[in-house]
């Protein structure tokens, strides 16, 4: 059988989600709980990849088992072994074919930016205490992504990737109350793609790149012509949507 786990997680003490030989990551956290619980060694698949430092609202995982799970039972006690930056919010039986990754139609990221330091919040966003952004500015810039296909511009180069295409359906900042938050939304992301786009809206936002050069930006499929990446900490994976019908039940 096969099963979702709704995960969410802090990511700033891990080396991303994925499993890697040199450093700690949710991936192994959640393999390493599991396989105490189950007796088995155990591989999850995660919806996408999540690098260090970033956080995850909701990260879907698939897990294949041969007998039906307690789920309710499962899921308490993963949340009593894992550390307290991790917690598996729901866990439901699937149709056998549908994959985490793969069966995935959309994913939203959101970036937040406090305008003022807050102490409560120090490792889960970006702080800005600078002059005002354009916002206005930001979200022409931003609109343009609607219209286009190749993010290579927006790529960690070296990836491995067959290309560079992806379908965004929402590029867009709002404002609310002291934080500024970048939402969007496409089928597929690119390593590092979101904070990259974020580090060369702001550049907009602060005038030190126009809406032509924004566009420049996109044609060039030039990972150097764009901004730096904004930091990690800003960066949420959001939500991830699947075809209706996929659960069991």
């Amino acid at each position: 059988m096969r099963y979702f786990l709704d995960v969410a997680y802090d990511g700033t003490n891990y080396h991303g989600w994925q499993v890697q030989k040199n450093g700690n990551t949710v991936q192994a956290e959640l393999e390493k709980a599991l396989g105490r619980l189950l007796r088995r060694q155990v591989w999850v698949v995660g919806s996408g990849r999540t690098d260090a430092g970033v956080h995850a609202e909701q990260q879907m995982v698939h897990l294949d088992v041969e007998e039906p799970l307690d789920t309710e039972t499962i899921q308490f006690k993963l949340n009593c072994m894992m550390p307290p930056d991790i917690a598996v919010k729901s866990i439901r039986a699937v149709q056998p074919d549908v994959h985490a990754r793969f069966s995935a139609l959309w994913r939203s990221y959101e970036y937040r930016i406090y305008k003022q330091k807050n102490p409560f919040l120090p490792k889960l966003c970006y702080v800005r205490m600078r002059a005002p952004l354009d916002v206005a500015a930001m979200n022409e810039a931003a609109a343009l992504m609607l219209e286009w296909e190749d993010f290579e511009c927006f790529s960690k180069v070296h990836t491995e990737v067959k290309h560079f295409r992806c379908n965004v359906k929402r590029a867009e900042w709002v404002e609310e109350d002291d934080r500024l938050i970048f939402f969007i939304r496409a089928n597929r992301f690119l390593r590092n793609m979101v904070r990259a786009v974020v580090g060369t809206l702001i550049e907009v936002g602060e005038g030190r790149r126009s809406l032509e050069g924004f566009k420049e930006v996109l044609e060039s499929r030039d990972r150097n012509q764009a901004g730096r990446s904004a930091p990690a900490q800003g960066l949420f994976l959001a939500k991830v949507e699947y075809p209706e019908g996929i659960y069991l039940g």
